[in-house]
């Protein structure tokens, strides 16, 4: 009997996630299916719910593909997570002679000690807008998975 999809399952698979909607419509977000087989542990925020919950039950050897909507997906965007900081609250992030351009993904330290990223959107000689809304966010998905292996 082959094994299911639970929701503390270790997982090997290949999949292929598609922007069907949003800024970046018709671009693949990743795609492991010309590479390596990705590992995904259920239940530990690697996926969004909604993408997990359409992996329960599936069986191993199973190819199948589904759609998500953005709001079971990462979300709508929010335009409150654009948000404008000054150079000097940049600089104590980065290395102040790094070289940013619009689009290059910036790490920043949150108050609790954790790490956070947002997409540089402009920049200007005293201020930056970033954008620290999920990549997918806004994004209704469409998602190929080949199911390798189940533990």
């Amino acid at each position: 009997m082959k094994a299911f999809v639970r929701p503390d399952s270790y997982l090997t698979l290949h999949y292929r996630i598609e922007l069907v909607t949003g800024p970046a419509a018709g671009s693949v977000f990743a795609n492991t299916f010309d590479g390596r087989p990705a590992t995904l542990q259920m239940g530990m925020g690697q996926w969004a719910p909604g993408m997990e919950a359409a992996l329960l039950g599936r069986h191993e050897g199973e190819r199948f593909s589904f759609d998500l909507p953005a709001a079971q997906a990462y979300g709508e965007r929010n335009p409150e997570l654009l948000q404008r900081i000054t150079r000097a609250a940049m600089n104590q992030n980065a290395d102040p002679n790094s070289q940013f351009e619009p689009g290059d993904l910036v790490e920043f330290s949150a108050p609790n000690g954790g790490r956070y990223s947002g997409v540089l959107k402009e920049l200007d000689a005293s201020t930056a807008l970033f954008d620290f809304n999920h990549p997918m966010a806004g994004s209704d998905l469409h998602i190929e998975v080949s199911l390798l292996g189940v533990l």
